[in-house]
């Protein structure tokens, strides 16, 4: 082919035999270059090739913390799970994305797409069978525990195991100096307090919506209930900016932004749910190795928020 050529995602996914949709994770990523002419994506094929030689005996320890040796396992990698695939790690924490960077180098891996959607929905999207691992941190105010509630609901039928990833804090944010001395749930029943939301399905939205419920504090009494933001750092720096008085978030996300105070309030728990079919399959034992990797856990310990105590046990099964 010309190397002037200029071709269609189509056509590329052609070319590398990938899906369509991992073409456009590879473009968001950074990974081929790409450009638009009107509203349709076109790619020169000389990056198509650029592309390909780059991945061509690539070493993983060169930007990635990854031990040069790849981890090894037990499992055969899985006919059904070849390297590019539609392997899709469902939630929006940024251990997700390492832990995806490390899964594409590791010998039994896979390129996992990335769907960057709230715990609620990401259950409901492994019930479907559209996404392959779901990430939750959904509180049950009745039990008082995190996720496996939600789990025996929204997966009927469907044995499955959750497995432990982190737990980190949950709180509000505030404005530096905490101006109108907020201190927990029970201010919200305050005429004088204004809230910046997540959106539905979040397990941050479903953390507030619980405590509400058993406070008996209605939604629309709340100033500013029903607007929402979709990522911890946005709700962060509305407050810090004076759009709201208080946000819910994690600990880690409102220390990237300045001028707020967090008030911690709970400690929540973060799981991946994966069907119990699936366990013994070659990129799902990657995942478990990955988890209990050294080198994983110096990478995410780097981050800081975190607590990895117990990170990659089996919590339950349903």
């Amino acid at each position: 082919m010309d190397e002037n050529a200029v071709l269609t995602t189509q056509e590329v996914a052609d070319m590398l035999k990938i899906a369509k949709n991992t073409v456009y994770e590879l473009i968001k990523r950074g990974e081929l270059n790409s450009y638009r002419v009107g509203k349709k994506v076109r790619i020169d094929f000389k990056d198509v090739e650029e592309y390909k030689n780059k991945t061509k005996n690539f070493k993983a320890n060169l930007d990635t913390k990854i031990d040069p040796k790849p981890l090894r396992s037990t499992v055969s990698l899985s006919e059904d799970y070849p390297k590019q695939s539609g392997f899709v790690i469902c939630g929006q924490d940024i251990i997700l994305d390492i832990l995806s960077r490390y899964l594409q180098f590791h010998q039994n891996g896979v390129q996992a797409l990335r769907s960057y959607v709230g715990s609620y929905n990401a259950l409901y999207d492994l019930y479907h069978g559209n996404v392959q691992i779901a990430t939750v941190h959904l509180w049950d105010g009745d039990s008082e525990q995190y996720n496996i509630p939600y789990v025996k609901r929204m997966l009927p039928g469907i044995p499955a195991i959750i497995i432990h990833l982190a737990t980190r804090l949950q709180g509000f944010y505030v404005a530096k100096g905490n101006p109108k001395d907020i201190r927990g749930w029970e201010d919200l029943k305050r005429k004088d307090i204004s809230i910046i939301n997540r959106e539905r399905g979040s397990g941050t939205r479903v953390l507030l919506d619980e405590h509400l419920r058993k406070l008996g504090i209605q939604s629309n009494s709340i100033l500013g209930y029903q607007r929402e933001s979709t990522s911890h750092l946005a709700i962060a720096s509305t407050v810090a900016r004076g759009g709201a008085d208080i946000g819910v978030g994690n600990e880690r996300s409102g220390l990237q932004v300045k001028d707020i105070d967090f008030i911690p309030l709970q400690t929540e728990r973060l799981d991946l749910v994966i069907k119990k079919e699936d366990m013994n399959k070659a990129p799902f034992q990657a995942v478990l190795e990955i988890l209990s990797s050294q080198e994983f856990k110096l990478e995410l310990e780097g981050i800081g928020g975190y607590n990895l105590n117990g990170i990659g046990q089996i919590v339950a099964e349903t």
